[in-house]
């Protein structure tokens, strides 16, 4: 036997020509492809039985006599006994125009060609589409029975088949598979489809506990059979002799209430299951009231809502359910008796291939063991302070940190140190402030870690500058702002902006922003250090509100004063109360984990609110600290660019029994 087959490359037409090189029968299989398609056509057959009887055609089914010159018309002449015709568009979502040159002018150009080659028989791949919003049974002896059509891809899969029926001059079979998910048995499936785009929802109903029955009507009946079974069924009749002119159901016997397909998913999604309390007819009623009510203003913006959310394109919810009853006692008879499995019996192997290859939020769920197993965590400023601890406790919670600061010996060396502790890190010199430095790193970065299962899933904005001067002596300093600038704000959302394509289209990501307690309180010589921190914090919280639904979230780590090299060079704050970098990298760590909107301490909280409520009180307190607390030497003399060694030197004394008062009553505040 040899075949010429058209969609070889489809999710169904890969099961079938599985099956067809296996025959033993089997001389030759032609597969029409296009030009750019050979190879993948080859990848994905390399590895069946008989894929070297395998001969791709190079042609087009959107053009006349399929686009093959006449020399391969000639050699195909004579050759071939049977054509399959699986290319097609099998989606509710696409336009007329796509429907209409795939499915219908496809069709027309298939049945010229294999009249023209002399095959002995089309098989043509119909859909029970073709029977449109007809109520009642729908045979496989009906066909145009006045049916309307609610859908492009149905009123064309109804023109296609008339095609068939009335133009091809060779012996035709037709066949109407129902809704076609995974394999029965593997759960592979290509894309989202059918009863897929319920998956979302459903999982996302998955917080709520398992054993509750949820209330409601019974919307109606769908028709589900996995491709296996279709394949199967359909390369069994081809091969059965005086089937031609007849068409052949290839569905569930059995109407499936869409109860029944929920429940079959809600068990391996864990999912509160539904308890059908109202018939069908009522619950129809029910539908037709709410798209009444979808069709206002306010419903129609609360449906979109919804349906975006879980992203559910709105052309499929008329088609959840069906019409019409699928008969099939003729299609069971020729098969013998050979049926599909039972959905219920199947659901959880295909919810098990959806988890983990097409569930589009896969890279938000949480994985077994410790907290950050896997996850790859951008930091930066992690060669010292809280970056370089961050990282070391990132790693041994499972994550892969990677390292971000200009200076690369010193990455090297927490790379080591994280190595030796089993843990695994990556390096990357970039100054956060050229533009061209952070393309170059992250680009690298998307191009070590970006695979199929992962990516890069966190980033922590720790690298930053702090200036301690009071604005006196700034009006001559105007770089003092811009410099921290540079850093805090500008460095940290360029980074941040060039990660967020990669995070949005994975639909996930999370950043955490070190901020400053400082932004809550309002401390006096840190104008430019607390407003560059602030506006970090006022991006962030926006872009916060847009990204949300794509799976991108930020938390904002309002941290106190911690003794790191940072705050060296101002001496008076050897003895101010401090936090170590241990314990506020323990604040970092725990914003990767539980991922919260804010971390910070009672003490910035009392200072928010206080400035809410109280904001003279505030600022009369705030000065009385400036008066109390002394300008260093280095902000007098405008050293602040010497090393911190250098730095200490120029400091004042001991301080007043005022300021120690203050750094006392209110600790981790930067005075």
């Amino acid at each position: 036997m040899r075949y010429l087959v058209t969609g070889g490359t489809g999710f169904l037409g890969r099961a079938v020509l599985a099956r067809l090189l296996a025959r033993e029968d089997c001389e030759a299989v032609y597969a029409l492809v296009r030009g750019g398609s050979v190879e993948k056509l080859r990848r994905r057959t390399r590895e069946l039985d008989g894929a070297d009887k395998l001969v791709p055609v190079t042609g087009d089914l959107t053009a006349p006599r399929l686009g093959l010159d006449d020399a391969t018309v000639d050699d195909l002449s004579g050759q071939v006994d049977d054509v399959l015709h699986l290319g097609a568009i099998y989606d509710v979502t696409a336009d007329e125009e796509a429907n209409r040159t795939a499915n219908v002018d496809g069709t027309r150009h298939v049945v010229a060609v294999a009249a023209e080659i002399g095959a002995r028989c089309l098989h043509h791949v119909s859909s029970v589409a073709v029977a449109g919003e007809h109520e009642g049974v729908f045979t496989e002896d009906d066909f145009d029975l006045g049916q309307s059509f609610g859908n492009p891809y149905h009123e064309t899969k109804f023109a296609a088949e008339k095609i068939v029926r009335e133009e091809s001059t060779v012996a035709w079979r037709v066949y109407r598979p129902a809704i076609v998910v995974g394999d029965s048995q593997t759960g592979e499936m290509d894309k989202i489809d059918g009863p897929y785009y319920l998956m979302g929802a459903i999982s996302a109903l998955g917080r709520l506990p398992g054993f509750l029955r949820l209330p409601a009507p019974e919307l109606g009946a769908t028709n589900i059979v996995p491709v296996d079974y279709v394949a199967d069924a359909m390369v069994r009749l081809v091969h059965t002799p005086d089937l031609d002119g007849r068409a052949f159901h290839l569905v569930n016997p059995r109407p499936q209430p869409l109860s029944e397909i929920y429940n079959a998913l809600a068990g391996p999604l864990g999912a509160p299951k539904l308890l059908p309390v109202l018939p069908t007819a009522v619950g129809k009623a029910l539908t037709r009231a709410a798209d009444s009510l979808a069709d206002t203003g306010a419903g129609g913006s609360a449906r979109d809502i919804a349906l975006a959310e879980f992203d559910i394109p709105p052309e499929v919810l008329p088609h959840l359910t069906f019409p019409c009853v699928y008969a099939a006692e003729q299609t069971v008879q020729a098969l013998d008796g050979f049926q599909p499995p039972e959905f219920g019996d199947y659901a959880p192997v295909l919810v098990r291939y959806w988890r983990e290859h097409l569930d589009p939020n896969r890279a938000r769920r949480d994985r077994p063991g410790p907290p950050l197993l896997g996850r790859r965590v951008v930091i930066t400023g992690a060669s010292s302070g809280i970056g370089r601890e961050t990282a070391i406790r990132v790693a041994r919670n499972g994550g892969v940190p990677l390292l971000v600061a200009r200076r690369s010996d010193e990455l090297e060396e927490v790379k080591a140190e994280i190595e030796r502790e089993g843990g695994q890190a990556h390096a990357y010199s970039c100054d956060i402030t050229d533009a061209e430095s952070v393309d170059a790193t992250v680009k690298s970065m998307l191009a070590d870690h970006a695979g199929p299962d992962t990516g890069i899933d966190m980033l922590v904005n720790n690298a930053g500058r702090s200036i301690r001067r009071s604005v006196k002596l700034e009006l001559d300093r105007f770089h003092d702002f811009e410099r921290t600038m540079a850093i805090n704000y500008f460095g940290a959302i360029r980074l941040t902006m060039a990660l967020l394509p990669h995070m949005i289209e994975r639909r996930f990501g999370h950043v955490v922003d070190i901020s400053s307690i400082g932004v809550q309180t309002g401390p006096p010589r840190f104008s430019a250090y607390v407003a560059s921190k602030a506006a970090l914090d006022a991006w962030a919280r926006i872009v916060a509100t847009e990204v949300i639904g794509d799976g991108v979230t930020f938390t904002t780590v309002h941290m106190p004063l911690v003794r790191t090299d940072m705050i060296a060079p101002t001496r008076i704050y050897d003895a101010f109360p401090t936090l170590s970098p241990d314990e506020a990298a323990d604040m970092v760590v725990n914003a990767l984990i539980d991922r919260p909107k804010h971390v910070g301490t009672a003490l910035g909280t009392l200072g928010a609110v206080s400035s809410s409520l109280t904001p003279r009180l505030v600022d009369v307190v705030m000065h009385i600290a400036y008066r109390v607390f002394p300008e260093s030497r280095a902000a007098r003399e405008g050293s602040d660019g010497k090393t911190p060694g250098e730095d200490r030197a120029l400091q004042t004394g001991p301080l007043s029994r005022g300021a120690q008062a203050f750094a006392r009553l209110l600790p981790g505040v930067h005075w």
